[in-house]
């Protein structure tokens, strides 16, 4: 995930950066590292587990409690 696609991201569901931060478990300092690409001047990449739990945010996903909780929404 690049820097415009984090924001447009953040934008298309009507977060503040303060709001994304406390839906992803951030500071909202993180989130403008993120946005910026660069943190002192330095490249700042956005990890793999954000760019996931932002695609899991935009599907309805809010919590995820491990497989144990998949296997017992499916025998009920």
């Amino acid at each position: 995930m690049k820097p415009k696609e984090f924001k447009a991201w953040r934008r298309e569901y009507g977060l503040t950066q303060e709001g994304a931060a406390k839906k992803l478990g951030l500071k909202k300092r993180t989130i403008q590292y993120y946005e910026k690409g660069e943190r002192d001047g330095k490249p700042f990449k956005i990890p793999k587990t954000t760019a996931l739990a932002c695609y899991a945010i935009s599907q309805g996903v809010e919590h995820y409690y491990g497989p144990e909780s998949l296997n017992s929404e499916e025998s009920s």
